[in-house]
């Protein structure tokens, strides 16, 4: 009987071992390596369109992954699986491994790269409003809203237009921070706040997608500064190799007539082209 439980009790040992340096050999093993062996890769995106949205029925598209698809198909990996995740949760869900690379043409400035490897960036673009049809408060940028006390703007949450806000001199207790489009809509709409703001293109669609709300005119200065976003994808730091191979292949891929073609159906193109590096962004000029 003694025998027995020996024999159990080593060959669970080997088991465990086993499972150990199997464990050791996965993390050893890049992201790079892994997609190319399984020949899919997963994404995370915000469901904010036209940057990373899923369509009724299920499909990944937008700017960002119709990108990142084109990119990863260049390396061999054919299959891209998008993970929806709230935007204020897209790089820790990164970093914690849910997904590999952040598709979800997220702005690239000094914060975020002291937690994530940025490619360089695929588009440039200003900020607008979202304003009750026919704008009766006459809101035209984060300074209209700081010079009025009385006025509430709707930000996402974890994105960059909080920061904007605050930049302005619009105090903390006029923000009304949300967790994704969707709600900024509804928030205008029930008059729980009176402008949303995101990227001009964002806004645009929000405003021809519902009704009684309207977009503002983009403008790309907040309290005298440029704010015109550049985003990129974002990637965990140790997984250099993806990286490197990505953004190689991004960079001779931006600004190509099929680049262009790509994205044109989702508002960017020509006119979005960006005019940072991800090193300028990242070192905030």
């Amino acid at each position: 009987m003694r025998r027995t439980v020996l024999k159990g009790m080593l060959a669970l040992g080997a088991l465990a071992l086993s499972l150990g340096t199997a464990a050791t050999t996965a993390q050893a093993q890049d992201a790079l390596e892994r997609a190319k062996e399984s020949g899919y890769i997963r994404v995370g995106f915000a469901n904010e369109a036209p940057y990373g949205f899923a369509t009724p029925d299920g499909k990944l598209t937008g700017e960002a992954p119709e990108v990142a698809k084109a990119i990863l198909a260049k390396m061999g990996i054919e299959e891209v699986d998008g993970v929806l995740t709230e935007f204020g949760s897209l790089i820790p869900g990164l970093k914690a491994g849910r997904f590999d690379i952040i598709a979800a043409g997220m702005f690239i400035n000094p914060k975020r790269c002291e937690q994530v490897q940025f490619s360089e960036p695929s588009y440039g673009i200003g900020q607008a409003f979202l304003v009750a049809e026919g704008n009766p408060k006459g809101i035209t940028d984060y300074g209209t809203v700081a010079g009025n006390g009385d006025l509430k703007l709707a930000v996402m949450a974890g994105a960059v237009e909080k920061g904007y806000a605050e930049k302005a001199g619009v105090a903390e207790g006029q923000l009304v921070i949300l967790p994704d489009q969707s709600s900024l809509v509804s928030a205008v709409k029930a008059g729980r706040a009176d402008a949303a703001a995101l990227t001009a293109l964002s806004i645009a669609r929000m405003a021809d997608n519902n009704e009684g709300v309207e977009s503002t005119e983009p403008f790309g200065e907040v309290a005298g500064e440029s704010v015109k976003g550049h985003g990129g994808f974002a990637f965990r730091p140790e997984d250099k190799a993806l990286y490197e191979e990505f953004n190689k292949n991004l960079k001779e891929f931006i600004g190509s007539d099929e680049h262009v073609a790509l994205v044109t159906p989702f508002g960017f193109g020509k006119g979005y082209l960006p005019n940072k590096s991800t090193e300028e962004l990242c070192a905030g000029e």
